[in-house]
């Protein structure tokens, strides 16, 4: 930036010594000025700064000056005549160059990640269709739209780095990333950084942005009567590790025992396609998952031939959007980002972009999981 305004000085004072060589002096003319007005406001304005600013030589004519002074400079002052020596205050602009007008809250958003221009994003992009990658490697899905949507009106760029589920939050801990969306349930566990009812970390703050509920899927045709989690006593189950899908089967399972019908084996898995290549592969009775990654995979795996969802879907919990306790500001510019796609239309756009309509919030919650 720097070397490109040395090179527009440069050009100009070269075609200043263009101008005066465009007449010879033997000619008697001179080039006409473009606006002689201008020129004689500048002047004037000149003349009368340096009026103003003469050191007083005598009482008498230091008097007449500044009366003389003090009535022209204050006509100019009414045609645009001003102190030339300061600069322009800049128009406020957004973290990418736009408007407060484009970025209608680019305000919002704290100095050093408007700075950069960019929201760094922790997401395990392997949960379709809320985050993936397409057949080009493009990250897509319902948070990818939902955080377009939400850097138009902040005035930023979101973007997604992938990463492990279960390791999601320590890289938050230790700021590798700004916020997390991942199709995070937003649980007292979460917001207070324990797990089994130990400390193991700060927790995080979430700003609320969807609803889902737990879904039990099995392969098509295969259900072995599975209609609920009493179902799955001495059958195996596959899950992503880290998830609620996980706690759900670990819980079922101990149930399981204690009613003396056999314990559930349950095998998880470091992301959620891993698990569906095994129930696909017949390595297991059952899976379960969040409702809106089930119905997708439902529908599209092996063109709808490979799954079929099995009972009614359970615990029903807000996705949210994790960011750190120690970063008030961003939660409250994420939570005035989403409150506005909201009430403009965005919000629903991206749902249904993916069939995620049914999950959609009417409004937004701060730490609204239990």
């Amino acid at each position: 930036m720097p070397t490109s305004h040395l090179v527009a000085s440069g050009r100009a004072t070269q075609s200043r010594v263009l101008d005066r060589r465009r007449l010879p002096e033997s000619s008697g003319h001179q080039a006409p000025e473009k606006d002689p007005g201008a020129r004689t406001l500048t002047l004037i304005c000149r003349r009368t700064l340096m009026t103003a600013r003469t050191p007083r030589r005598s009482a008498a004519r230091s008097r007449i000056a500044a009366v003389g002074a003090l009535a022209v400079a204050g006509a100019l002052v009414l045609t645009g005549c001003g102190d030339q020596t300061k600069a322009k205050d800049p128009a406020p602009a957004g973290s990418d160059g736009k408007s407060a007008a484009g970025a209608p809250l680019a305000n919002l958003v704290p100095k050093e990640i408007a700075a950069k221009g960019v929201i760094k994003v922790g997401s395990d992009i392997s949960y379709a269709p809320v985050e993936f990658k397409d057949k080009d490697g493009k990250v897509v899905g319902i948070d990818p739209d939902i955080a377009a949507a939400l850097g138009k009106q902040l005035g930023v760029k979101f973007e997604f780095e992938n990463g492990d589920f279960d390791a999601l939050v320590t890289g938050l801990r230790a700021k590798r990333y700004d916020l997390l969306m991942s199709a995070m349930t937003d649980t007292k566990d979460r917001q207070e950084g324990t797990e089994d009812g130990k400390k193991v970390g700060e927790g995080v703050d979430f700003v609320d942005y969807y609803t889902a509920g737990v879904s039990l899927y099995t392969p098509k045709g295969k259900t072995q009567n599975i209609k609920s989690w009493d179902d799955l006593c001495g059958k195996k189950i596959v899950v992503q590790r880290g998830t609620v899908s996980a706690d759900l089967a670990k819980a079922q399972s101990e149930k399981c025992e204690k009613a003396g019908k056999g314990k559930i084996t349950v095998e998880a898995f470091t992301t959620d396609q891993q698990a569906q290549t095994r129930l696909r592969s017949g390595g297991a009775d059952a899976g379960s998952s969040d409702s809106p990654v089930t119905a997708y995979a439902v529908k599209t795996s092996g063109g709808g031939n490979d799954f079929e969802k099995v009972g009614e879907d359970v615990d029903a919990a807000p996705y949210g959007i994790a960011i750190s306790k120690q970063n008030k500001d961003l939660t409250k510019a994420i939570e005035a980002a989403l409150k506005a796609i909201i009430a403009n239309g965005d919000y629903k756009k991206a749902l249904a972009n993916w069939g995620g309509e049914a999950g959609a919030v009417t409004d937004v919650k701060i730490n609204g999981g239990s």
